[in-house]
């Protein structure tokens, strides 16, 4: 059974925001719009800023639920990780300001676009209970992918997102498809091993964005489904690609879906796994539902 969003209080509210300036600096007006609409509803707001990898996850640690009703990330997709990361089963909520260049999180959650709609979602939306996944026991909340996507994030230099965005992503993506195919890799789940060429791990079910990718998968239920993409090679992968672009992945006859709770994918040693948009891990990987849930503040 799914769960039911909890009506978050109304009062004043001590608010942590951890804040990427790396993500967001081209966005800091939308920020302090959002900072300012916190203020205005009565939250009591601490800005903490990071400076580097892992910060945001350290400053997560550090938040003392006895003092903080709320931790925020400000930043992208990447940010939300490592906070999340540094949460979870500490029984703080976490909210979302987004920065980052793809944001499927928040779109996974419906998050508005308007800085005063995000303040009324922190200050007074609904908690979500979510079931993380853990990749080799790093955390992820929307998806894990092995093969074709790993690679492209992997070759994603951060100069050319922060000055491009998206962009970034398809210089990637067309370098990649010039390149050897990864894989195959070898999946066991559900007491089967099958092969495939590329495989993504959903927890929600929009990806790079709002495309979909596992349209079953929700952030509320214990479980993963996972997309096989069987055939490997360039012809496949731009049929993939175009399959992305119009909607019809889940309609091509060469990917499976598998619903599962912990599976095991084998390739070549050290091959990346992607999470969340970063690579958090290499193979082999061993990928299951978190021990604890995290509350995510979503519109009530």
């Amino acid at each position: 059974m799914a769960s039911t969003p909890r009506p978050e209080s109304t009062g004043s509210k001590r608010v942590l925001v951890i804040y990427n300036p790396a993500a967001g600096w081209f966005r800091y007006g939308y920020f302090l719009k959002v900072i300012s609409g916190l203020e205005r509803l009565g939250c009591l707001v601490t800005i903490q800023q990071t400076t580097g990898q892992g910060d945001a996850e350290t400053l997560a640690r550090r938040a003392d639920p006895a003092r903080v009703d709320a931790v925020i990330a400000a930043g992208g997709d990447g940010t939300v990780n490592e906070v999340a990361n540094g949460l979870l089963g500490r029984n703080v909520p976490l909210g979302i300001i987004p920065l980052g260049t793809a944001n499927v999180l928040a779109a996974e959650i419906g998050l508005p676009a308007t800085p005063r709609a995000i303040a009324a979602t922190i200050a007074a939306g609904a908690r979500l209970p979510c079931h993380p996944g853990r990749a080799n026991g790093r955390l992820f909340l929307m998806m894990a992918g092995v093969g074709f996507d790993a690679r492209v994030v992997q070759n994603t230099p951060s100069m050319l997102k922060k000055a491009i965005g998206k962009g970034a992503y398809v210089w990637a993506t067309l370098r990649q498809l010039l390149r050897p195919s990864p894989g195959p890799y070898k999946v066991t789940l559900e007491g089967n091993t099958v092969s495939a060429a590329s495989v993504v791990i959903g927890k929600g079910h929009f990806y790079a964005g709002r495309f979909v990718c596992t349209p079953d998968a929700r952030l509320e239920q214990p479980w993963f489904q996972v997309c096989l993409f069987r055939d490997g090679g360039r012809l496949a992968t731009l049929k993939y690609l175009v399959g992305f672009l119009r909607g019809r992945i889940p309609l091509l006859a060469s990917v499976t879906y598998v619903t599962a709770d912990h599976l095991r994918i084998e390739g070549p040693p050290d091959d990346p796994v992607q999470g969340d948009g970063d690579i958090i891990a290499g193979l082999p990987l061993d990928v299951r539902i978190a021990e604890d849930t995290i509350d995510l503040l979503i519109p009530a």
